[in-house]
């Protein structure tokens, strides 16, 4: 969920004529810690082969 909603934002600011870069880094990186952690947790989750 904080994913999508830092998908959002980062949709909304992207739209807006005078970025804020900083912030838009920020966020990006963020999105994409997040990102890595969902994976972790489903590869932890998730069996790796098939029993």
């Amino acid at each position: 969920m904080a994913h999508a909603d830092l998908d959002a934002t980062i949709d909304r600011l992207g739209e807006v004529v005078p970025q804020d870069e900083l912030l838009m880094r920020r966020l990006k990186k963020r999105r994409l810690a997040l990102r890595d952690q969902i994976a972790r947790v489903e590869r932890a989750v998730e069996p790796q082969e098939p029993a």
